[in-house]
């Protein structure tokens, strides 16, 4: 409703201004108090360098606790992760880590035995765990030295930080604070002090002065939500006279309709008049439409009557053209069995036929095999025979020369002697 006049909530330049009068008041006051800030921040000793030797040995000791803290820190991830670190950490600082993980447990389960069982007294368990603690921090010292003694496995060990745990690093964290705040005061003057100080106390009264601020202007948004209530029981008076003469528009939307109502009505009168007589002249043509429908029916109902006849006389003979391919199917399905039986006989003979076949026809290759070695037998004898009568034919010679020379070696002989004597006797 309140659409319909959008000058109603719109809101003047003068109450824009105003409230955000004390925006700007505040954004100002917080500039203001940055640049205090800002002002002691560069009397930190972040940018300063020590300028006496003691100073430089103190911070020199305490970088190096900070150190050692982040380096015992990660002494339980480093033995919890032994077997990724053994390669780089080497034998000796690898047996001192597990030789302090093994003080480590006996700690453990020295406490968690104090606290089950009562069986030790409070003076040995005093003693007990004064012992192991001593042993326990001369285990820490030893690990502290060798690593710090290897500058490349600190340097690694570092990017292991994420495995350290929260109260480690909170407390690294404070250690590194404390170092700062040291630094901080080794660094400050007196003249620097007392203008530190000087600095605190213009803060407090530019707070001071701030909150006095914030309170006035408190005071002036009060005022201007009052002022926005005012003007919001304005808005509120329009929109009611926007209501009233809404009202009075509905009142002359009502006598409207109430005449659309009444002319609805003469035009629905004379639509009944006008339909009533269409009615008549459907009504008529109504009955000769029934007129003309009752001779199609007869009509119909006589080439109905012919067409079952025509019907009739088709099933007859697709029944008879059934029961034929019936019969003619059995004699076709009697001599499929016969067949099919002939054929499942057959085949049992021919599975048979196919095992004698297949058994012959192993006797066979076996038959075969024994001829071949029956035949590579005899012509292995064969080639001895003739090897063996070729070697009798040569001895036979060689004897038959051997006994013809024997015969005729003695008559030579005497041929020799008969010689020998006739030259003697010239």
């Amino acid at each position: 409703m309140a659409t319909g006049n959008p000058a109603v909530f719109q809101e003047s330049s003068q109450d824009v201004k105003q409230r955000n009068k004390p925006l700007m008041k505040g954004m100002a006051t917080q500039e203001k108090a940055m640049i205090t800030l800002d002002a002691m921040k560069m009397l930190g000793p972040h940018q300063l360098k020590p300028d006496n030797v003691e100073t430089e040995r103190i911070i020199a000791v305490l970088d190096e606790t900070i150190a050692k803290l982040e380096m015992s820190s990660l002494i339980p991830h480093i033995i919890n992760s032994l077997d990724r670190f053994a390669d780089m950490l080497g034998p000796e600082i690898t047996n001192s880590l597990t030789e302090h993980q093994k003080l480590s447990n006996e700690m453990e389960h020295l406490l968690a035995r104090s606290e089950e069982e009562d069986t030790m007294t409070a003076e040995e368990q005093r003693g007990c765990l004064c012992l192991l603690e001593q042993h326990l921090k001369c285990s820490v010292r030893n690990v502290l030295r060798l690593l710090l003694a290897n500058p490349s496995v600190c340097h690694i060990l570092k990017y292991e930080a994420w495995a350290r745990k929260s109260p480690a690093e909170v407390f690294i964290k404070a250690f590194g604070d404390f170092r700062n705040f040291m630094l901080e005061r080794l660094l400050t003057s007196p003249v620097e002090e007392e203008r530190k100080i000087q600095i605190k106390e213009d803060i407090f009264l530019q707070i001071k002065k701030n909150t006095e601020a914030i309170t006035a202007l408190q005071a002036e948004l009060a005022a201007a939500i009052r002022t926005q209530e005012e003007e919001i029981h304005r808005r509120d008076n329009v929109i009611k006279d926007l209501k009233t003469s809404m009202q009075a528009l509905s009142k002359d939307c009502e006598a409207g309709i109430q005449q659309i109502k009444q002319q609805g009505e003469q035009q629905q009168k004379e639509e009944l008049q006008a339909s009533q007589a269409k009615c008549a002249r459907l009504q008529q043509d109504i009955q000769q439409l029934r007129t003309q429908l009752s001779a199609l029916v007869l009509e119909h109902r006589a080439s109905e009557l012919a067409l079952r006849k025509r019907k009739c006389r088709l099933e007859k003979e697709i029944v008879n053209w059934i029961e034929k391919y019936d019969t003619d199917m059995g004699e076709k399905q009697a001599e499929y069995e016969e067949v099919r039986a002939a054929y499942a006989k057959e085949k049992v003979q021919l599975s048979l036929l196919k095992e004698k076949h297949t058994v012959l026809l192993q006797e066979y290759s076996q038959i075969e095999e024994e001829r071949r070695i029956r035949q590579e037998k005899e012509e292995q004898a064969l080639k001895e025979l003739t090897t063996m009568t070729l070697a009798a034919t040569r001895i036979q010679a060689f004897w038959r020369g051997y006994l013809v020379r024997s015969l005729f070696k003695p008559e030579r002989k005497k041929k020799k002697k008969k010689g020998k004597g006739k030259k003697s006797k010239k």
